[in-house]
Parts: structure tokens; sequence; C-alpha cells
């Protein structure tokens, strides 16, 4: 047997804010903007020279979804983004206005630092050992 995990929904409140965040400020790439409805779009962001798992941005239909936006995991680090260059990336945050959550540091399994998006979701940013 074998399967593969290809996307993640992050709730959203707005498309088109979502995806400036994502494309301009963590530099994604854009996979997909489809429109499914006249409020309803098929969103997918993948981090830049990725092949893998990928980002539904999935926009808040109603009041229990709106109340998710932002803590999807209860205050927990949500997604992990691993990459080649942490100071780089701290640099590019920083410089963008990015809550950082916890500056870089090393652990036994690399370098990480967490910080928020717009919305508060905790990324934890790691540059593993290799």
């Amino acid at each position: 047997m074998k399967q593969n995990l290809v996307h993640i929904a992050l709730v959203v409140d707005d498309y088109d804010k979502a995806i400036q965040f994502y494309v301009d400020t963590l530099h994604f790439t854009l996979i997909e903007d489809t429109a499914l409805s006249e409020t309803k779009r098929w969103v997918l962001v993948a981090p830049p020279g990725s092949d893998g798992c990928r980002l539904l941005l999935a926009k808040a239909a109603n009041d229990e979804q709106q109340s998710r936006v932002g803590n999807q995991t209860g205050g927990r680090v949500f997604l992990f983004l691993h990459t080649d260059n942490l100071q780089r990336d701290y640099d590019n945050l920083k410089a963008k206005g990015v809550t950082i959550v916890r500056a870089p540091h090393t652990e036994v399994y690399g370098k990480v630092m967490v910080f928020a998006d717009l919305y508060g979701n905790l990324w934890d940013l790691i540059e593993p050992v290799v």
C-alpha cells in the first residue's frame, strides 16, 4: 500500500488576503486558484521548490468555521516547514513584519524558530541537520 498526504486545509477569512501573505511574504507558489462558485474557490499554495503536500486555503463558510481561523490547533504549533537556510528566511520574515514567537535556536535535529502567520497559526521553521 502507498499513500500520500497531498493537501492540508487552512481555514482563512479571505482568499486574496491569504494568497497575498503566503505568496508575497512566505514566497510560496500559487499552484491553483479556481472559482468553484460565486463564493467558493479552490486555492492551493506550496513552499518554493516543494513537490509534496500543499496548503488548501479554505475560506470560512459559516460562524463555526470562522471561529477556527487562526486557532486550528488550540494554540499549538500547526505546521512544520523545512528550509535550506533558516537565517535567510528569518531575516525575510522579520523584514516583512511577521510575528516571531520564538527566535532561532539550535536543537538536536537542527535550527528552529516559531512564527505566526497572518491569522496567528503557529509554524515551526526548521533547517534540519544534514
